[in-house]
């Protein structure tokens, strides 16, 4: 006696097909809880979407700054906004991919071994999640620059956000490594001094007169090139090529360095 074939919507899906979708749905939901974690860190709150709108309050929207003309249509301010709002999506950037260590000294990653999410995937959530966290710190801290007297062309308000909420994608990979790399103790004390040091040293505040010692020093640091390509659409400012080879350079360097951290780690889990 034969039974007769399966209909087609009752047959047993192949293992090859499962696994993609199950894959997906796993990312889609460590990626919300990616978020609320992030969300509901106070300290990740205060520094990525308090402290850049307060420092522009503080240092840059004086008179002087509203006043004085760096081109057509703008403002020193809006320079001093931009280079506030890209710290803030660096900072926001280093902090979520360093949170890889936290999760290593808790186990984490280990249960996660028990899960359709791949080890790739992993690196992938934590990069959008802190992605979308430094999307909401430069779109807060531009909304407080132009209601606090910060002008350029419509143009670079758009070019200006989207370089230096992309640009911090080089960082989130700097993070992922330092979030390897370290002691679980020693990551928190030691990222936020060292991007901060990075971002003076790089000309990202204030930068440098061409011809000097600090200038020539700051075309190798790691903010230099992210700093020169937001602030370029200001006024229709030009860039050097030094700053693009910078920026491809620092994040070739950044990812290698998470790739090769990360496979170390998940050899041993």
């Amino acid at each position: 006696m034969t039974s007769a074939p399966l209909p087609e919507a009752t047959r047993p899906t192949s293992g090859s097909a499962v696994r993609p979708i199950a894959r997906a749905g796993a990312i889609r939901t460590y990626l919300r809880l990616e978020l609320r974690r992030m969300l509901r860190d106070r300290r990740t709150l205060v520094f990525s979407l308090v402290v850049p709108p307060a420092i522009f309050l503080w240092i840059g929207s004086s008179a002087d700054n509203r006043t004085t003309q760096i081109g057509p249509d703008t403002n020193l301010a809006a320079s001093l906004l931009v280079s506030i709002a890209l710290y803030g999506a660096l900072l926001t950037a280093t902090s979520g991919g360093a949170g890889v260590a936290v999760e290593r000294a808790q186990g984490w990653t280990r249960q996660l071994r028990l899960t359709p999410l791949a080890p790739w995937a992993y690196v992938l959530v934590k990069v959008l999640a802190s992605m979308a966290v430094g999307a909401v710190s430069v779109l807060l801290t531009f909304g407080v620059g132009a209601f606090a007297g910060a002008r350029m062309p419509a143009s670079a308000w758009v070019l200006c956000a989207l370089i230096a909420w992309c640009g911090s994608l080089v960082f989130a990979a700097f993070g992922l490594f330092m979030g390897y790399l370290l002691p679980t103790a020693s990551v928190a004390q030691v990222l936020g001094p060292v991007l901060t040091v990075l971002s003076f040293a790089g000309g990202l505040f204030l930068p440098f007169s061409d011809g000097t010692v600090f200038a020539a020093v700051s075309r190798v640091m790691p903010t230099y090139g992210l700093a020169e390509l937001a602030r370029a659409p200001l006024g229709g400012a030009s860039f050097e090529v030094v700053a693009v080879v910078n920026v491809a350079a620092w994040a070739a360097i950044f990812f290698a360095g998470a790739v090769w951290r990360f496979r170390k780690d998940t050899a041993r889990v």
